[in-house]
């Protein structure tokens, strides 16, 4: 499996050549979607979810398929069949990856601050990118895109969720809003926690086994 970050919360899988792109948003750079064959989305925030950029993409290849909660699918109405609609405890296919849901509700930010739907996607039985929220997945998890920068978490939160789900290694996500300081304090914290931790700069890639 190949994982190459991209801007923010965006991240590209491929295996057996083809390609699998989570959260293409508003932060997200446009080669993030060449040549894709499916495409994830955790929720509707800008940072995560384009529909500008999803409907240019269906425009552009019409087997293009993308699976996002049922807000988001909303949103994209008149795609037709290419977009499906998925909730917790589902399982499917995509681009030859299988795909398992977890999770219902963004992060809490604030009481006064209305909730959004959000899903996280278990990809084979071994990378998970829970979206804007800790949900911690009844399955073994190998890589945790761990989303490192938010108005909903502190890094102690994320300590308790790394312990919790117990990766072998976590990436650096939703890191958009952080600077060379902020990301260096990040990965001090969470770097002497037990798991590998490593922070992908945009269009760095690894291979995950």
């Amino acid at each position: 499996m190949h994982l190459t970050k991209f801007g923010h919360a965006c991240v590209r899988v491929e295996k057996d050549g083809r390609r699998l792109v989570i959260d293409p948003g508003g932060l997200t750079e446009p080669q993030a979607l060449d040549d894709v064959d499916a495409i994830l989305v955790t929720h509707e925030h800008f940072d995560h979810f384009s529909e500008e950029a999803l409907r240019r993409a269906v425009q552009d290849n019409a087997a293009l398929k993308i699976w996002t909660n049922t807000s988001v699918a909303r949103q994209l109405d008149g795609l037709g069949a290419g977009v499906t609609a998925v909730g917790e405890g589902e399982v499917f296919t995509a681009a030859g990856f299988e795909v398992k849901v977890y999770g219902t509700w963004h992060a809490l930010i604030h009481p006064d601050i209305p909730r959004v739907t959000n899903i996280g996607f278990l990809l084979d039985d071994a990378l998970f990118h829970p979206g804007d929220a800790l949900t911690v997945p009844d399955a073994t998890v190998d890589t945790l895109l761990l989303p490192v920068h938010g108005p909903w978490s502190t890094t102690g939160q994320l300590i308790d969720y790394v312990r919790a789900v117990a990766p072998r290694q976590s990436y650096a996500v939703h890191d958009g809003a952080l600077n060379e300081i902020g990301t260096a304090m990040v990965g001090g914290f969470l770097g002497g926690i037990g798991p590998r931790y490593d922070h992908l700069t945009a269009g760095a890639s690894v291979e995950i086994s």
